[in-house]
């Protein structure tokens, strides 16, 4: 059965979708000795390469989930040739996996890593309203203000926020609830009300807690995996 090329990537846990069809409009991907167009099929016995290298749908492919405690000054890309501090070479995984989101260099914390490409979308659409749990340092001390301007939606990327649960910790940290995933996030809706992040640690996504020191990674567990699924159930996809 023929299948789009974007979806045959992500299920052989090449990459994503959204990386697949980036390589696609970059002209790295090639079927029978051809660039192919978006949405391209591809049928049993074509020839499918990506910078050259050949790709394979392997008949022992396992699908792996891990929840990753990435340290501040680690970059979420698996393009290996750009950013030497890459969660790849970092990781030293055995198997091709790539990160589900981001996290930005100067943060840390939480990030699930797998080479099943069809969770990806499903957790990041922000249509999907998925939680996303942070703490966060600034450089100033908060007010009531401040809190009730984070949670009711600040302007940023010609936009506003959608509500969240904000909480104070402390005289200069917070913990926030998004379910949105705008480039940044946290760090401009701060500068917006004139602070700046000084510390920024994801420690949920839904239903998975950071429970790893900094630096290490473990697999979900079978209960969490259910779980995971069952929240994802009504999710939509990007592409089909």
């Amino acid at each position: 059965m023929a299948t789009r090329i974007n979806k045959y990537l992500s299920e052989v846990g090449y990459c994503s979708r959204r990386v697949a069809d980036r390589l696609i409009e970059e002209g790295k991907v090639a079927i029978n000795g051809k660039i192919p167009e978006m949405g391209y099929k591809v049928e049993e016995g074509d020839e499918i390469k990506v910078d050259g290298q050949r790709i394979e749908k392997s008949k022992k492919h396992k699908n792996i989930y891990l929840a990753f405690n990435k340290p501040v000054g680690i970059v979420c890309t698996t393009d290996r040739r750009v950013e030497h501090d890459n969660i790849i070479d970092f990781i030293k995984y055995p198997t091709r996996i790539f990160p589900i989101g981001r996290l930005d260099k100067p943060s840390e914390g939480l990030i699930f890593l797998t080479n099943d490409g069809d969770i990806v979308n499903k957790i990041l659409r922000a249509r999907n309203n998925h939680e996303k749990e942070y703490i966060v340092g600034v450089n100033r001390p908060i007010n009531r203000d401040f809190i009730q301007s984070m949670s009711n939606g600040v302007k940023i990327l010609d936009t506003i926020t959608k509500n969240c649960f904000v909480k104070q910790l402390g005289a200069k940290k917070f913990k926030i609830i998004l379910t949105q995933g705008l480039n940044r996030q946290v760090r401009r809706m701060c500068e917006s009300l004139g602070y700046r992040v000084k510390s920024l640690k994801r420690i949920r996504i839904m239903n998975i807690k950071l429970d790893v020191p900094t630096g290490k990674y473990r697999e979900f567990t079978k209960e969490e995996l259910i779980e995971l699924n069952g929240l994802l159930k009504n999710s939509s996809k990007t592409f089909e």
